[in-house]
């Protein structure tokens, strides 16, 4: 079994779950007591959260390529980077270390397509949601990607920092998330991507009408499969 490294802490509450689906995939696939063989390096997400603020993505790419380099001296066969905001440094962080890093846009994107879909809607950080890092690697598959508007943008945004990085998990944002998914549905969205570590925690599929494609457990499942493949 290959060594995934999961460069995580963006937030901690993500990265908790990329480990223990890490775990439970390589359960499910050889049985017994078998769990992932991974490593993991958890960066101060406060420290990283004024870099996006500020607009310093050279810098956190920096402090990102730091710490993919620790993995890769640690033993790490392939690297996840474990936040879809923070991909928009992913060639800075490719860079730096020699194994790959899975590219969380290419595994969603591989999934819609098999599920034979086109036009998806994505939700996440108002950084996913705006830049083009995300969107443009999605369309790069041919894939058509729409985004809310610009109020449901501010609103899905402030969930994520204010409650579901901190553990935080309401009802009321539950229902916020599913009426922007509805008016995603009503533009013509067949399926929605969940691009955000966080939002998972939050919703699933019994909160959307379409398919939802849910980042986290796709990039884990991906990279438990590199890492058993003979």
């Amino acid at each position: 079994m290959r060594m995934i490294g999961l460069l995580g802490g963006m937030s901690w509450e993500s990265s908790a779950e990329y480990y223990r689906l890490a775990n439970e995939f390589v359960r499910e696939r050889l049985g017994g007591l078998h769990s992932a063989r991974c490593l993991l390096h958890s960066v101060d997400f406060a420290v990283i959260e004024e870099m996006q603020v500020q607009g310093r993505w050279d810098d956190a790419g920096a402090e990102l390529a730091t710490a993919a380099r620790s993995l890769q001296a640690g033993g790490a066969d392939l690297i996840l980077l474990c936040t879809n905001t923070m991909h928009l440094v992913a060639d800075q962080v490719q860079a730096a270390v020699d194994v790959p890093l899975l590219h969380i846009g290419d595994v969603t994107a591989r999934a819609v397509l098999d599920a034979g879909l086109r036009r998806i809607g994505l939700l996440g950080t108002a950084f996913t949601m705006e830049q083009p890092f995300l969107l443009d690697r999605l369309a790069g598959h041919d894939l058509d990607v729409l985004v809310p508007e610009p109020a449901d943008r501010a609103e899905v945004h402030r969930v994520i920092y204010d409650e579901l990085c901190l553990g935080v998990l309401r009802e009321e944002s539950r229902q916020i998330y599913r009426e922007v998914i509805g008016r995603l549905v009503d533009r013509g969205a067949e399926g929605i991507v969940l691009g955000c570590t966080e939002i998972e925690l939050l919703v699933g599929a019994a909160d959307s009408p379409v398919p939802v494609f849910p980042t986290t457990a796709l990039h884990v499942r991906a990279a438990v499969e590199v890492a058993l493949r003979e």
